[in-house]
């Protein structure tokens, strides 16, 4: 027993730090994460983070995010995120984010199916530059502790009410974490895949404790190929190319060295037409050429991008690299409202593991990071305007439950892919049907 709590944080990416740094001072969070506390995909965010310009943007900003999600977003949420955008990047210049500037003015670039520039960044690596300054700050609350390498396995509940968090160390020893509300920001679940951007330990396990704990969930199925990946036979993640590269005029050829496609097109669609031409090509891979943007313009632009592929053998200044796609993103998760509760009383649910349907069945390009904050933010505060404590009885703990903690790890993992495969059966069915 690790005691009581006010706020438990399951999480330590953007939307976790966010929503923590977004809980008054009077109220604890303990933040838990599986890992290392920067060891989250938020931190390999490359591209960056869309934000509404002005009221002329509104239109083709939802325009946009719909299309590349097959309109198959919430109106709603996408509404909400839009919005919300100026106010998010206001509050992330003032905890000391810094995006790219020309001329003493934010910097905007394009990627992707989107129809004008809307996109902050900072080089090739927004996703640090959010989440490490996210984490600085964090760091300097009093009200807020993180215990790194303590990964949940179950959430304490009873009655279709959360009251906190079973966990283990890294010595397999069991935690239990009561608190009056639990927050679920643990990621995405690309580590389930044998090619995945993710990092490895991002398995999903939001989603197999939401089977177990009959939470809703929703779009299960809807998960995103990243077009460009560097291709690589070594074991592991999978390093990204970011969409940006191609929103700033790199190409793709196949094997004889002909463009065959706009790769502006959105992620499921390139995606489809990298696959083909690879089948074309027999072919495991497909080149991509960013030689045109300049040796200066590559470095500055993109350094660690370049830095990596360098050490990877390619100098991307001279030469063209091979990309395949690989598991990127995952759109669907624990079911949220607009507040990012989920259907489980004193549970939140924010970030990529949540699906409160801004994406639809396709993400558009750097809406993550902005989806992730927006609704952390709101799940803080509705968190605090309706805060209760919790009440009653805490329930019996079975701990046999997690005595072999490999086979409910397999187990997790099983009951999860199981439930993406049955969401396909039911959409081929609905599709059918329409």
């Amino acid at each position: 027993m690790n005691g009581k709590t006010d706020i438990i944080v399951v999480g330590t990416g953007a939307s976790g730090l966010f929503y923590a740094l977004n809980i008054p001072a009077n109220k604890h969070v303990q933040m838990i994460t599986k890992t290392a506390v920067d060891e989250s995909d938020s931190y390999l965010a490359q591209g960056g983070i869309c934000v509404l310009r002005n009221e002329d943007d509104y239109d083709s900003f939802f325009e946009d995010t719909l299309k590349a999600g097959h309109y198959e977003n919430d109106p709603d949420s996408v509404e909400v995120m839009i919005r919300t955008s100026p106010e998010i990047i206001a509050d992330l210049l003032r905890l000391g984010v810094e995006f790219e500037t020309r001329n003493g003015e934010l910097a905007y670039t394009k990627e992707g199916a989107h129809s004008k520039p809307r996109i902050l960044y900072h080089e090739d690596l927004t996703g640090k530059e959010i989440t490490s300054k996210l984490l600085a700050q964090v760091r300097k609350r009093k009200n807020i502790t993180i215990i790194e390498n303590m990964a949940m396995i179950d959430l304490i509940c009873q009655q279709n009410r959360c009251s906190g968090v079973v966990a283990n160390d890294k010595n397999g020893q069991i935690h239990l974490f009561n608190a009056d509300y639990v927050v679920l920001a643990t990621g995405g679940l690309g580590g389930l895949f044998h090619s995945s951007t993710n990092l490895q330990h991002l398995t999903g396990d939001a989603i197999a404790i939401a089977l177990k704990r009959a939470i809703a969930l929703e779009n299960i199925s809807y998960i995103q190929i990243h077009p460009t990946t560097l291709y690589s036979q070594k074991p592991g993640r999978r390093f990204l190319i970011s969409e940006s590269v191609r929103g700033e005029g790199a190409v793709l050829y196949n094997r004889k060295m002909q463009r065959f496609v706009d790769e502006l097109l959105p992620r499921d669609l390139l995606t489809k037409a990298i696959q083909e031409q690879m089948a074309q090509d027999e072919s495991d891979f497909v080149w991509l050429s960013m030689q045109k943007m300049g040796s200066d313009v590559i470095k500055v632009r993109f350094p660690n991008i370049y830095q990596h592929c360098l050490e990877e053998g390619y100098d991307i200044t001279r030469e063209c690299i091979p990309v395949t796609p690989a598991q990127h993103y995952f759109m669907g998760g624990v079911k949220v409202n607009l507040e990012s509760r989920t259907s489980m009383e004193h549970l939140y649910a924010v970030g990529e593991i949540s699906c409160n349907r801004v994406h639809g069945a396709n993400r558009l390009a750097s809406n993550s990071l902005l989806e992730s904050l927006v609704f952390a933010k709101r799940a803080a505060n509705d968190t605090i305007k309706y805060y209760e404590t919790a009440r009653g009885d805490q329930p019996m703990i079975d701990f046999a439950d997690y005595q072999d903690l490999e086979q409910l790890k397999f187990d997790y993992k099983t009951s999860i892919l199981d439930e993406i495969e049955r969401s396909k059966v039911i959409e081929r069915i609905d599709h059918k049907k329409a």
